[in-house]
């Protein structure tokens, strides 16, 4: 599966993003979508992800609350609502995705997550 992030941009502190990612070339209702970021300088740390069907959603503790991951397995697409952005956000967002033969609560790992595309980046003025 080919999955291509987008929708980042430059914001200020307070403002929303909606981070889309869209995916070729599997059937995208089989896979749990994770997003995932990379600020410049730091590790890659697990944002939130959803299941193959949607029912189940989990977020990274800083981020519960303010943000939403969502999909449209209609449209191949996985969508990370971010609300009352921090300076602390900006990074490099990347989804990625996993085959899951059925639907439970998705892995936090970023190795748990075979596939994964370019990212999208985020920039959170102060």
């Amino acid at each position: 599966v080919q999955l291509q992030a987008y929708g980042g941009g430059l914001v200020q502190a307070g403002a929303s993003l909606r981070l889309s990612c869209a995916a070729s070339g599997g059937t995208f209702s089989s896979y749990a979508m994770g997003w995932f970021r990379q600020a410049p300088g730091k590790e890659r740390e697990f944002a939130a992800a959803i299941s193959r069907s949607g029912a189940l959603t989990v977020y990274a503790d800083s981020m519960r609350g303010r943000f939403t991951v969502s999909r449209d397995n209609a449209k191949n697409t996985v969508y990370l609502q971010m609300n009352s952005l921090k300076p602390e956000d900006t990074a490099v967002y990347y989804c990625e995705a996993r085959y899951t033969p059925s639907t439970y609560l998705p892995p936090r790992t970023f190795s748990d997550y075979p596939y994964w595309g370019q990212g999208t980046h985020v920039t959170v003025s102060s």
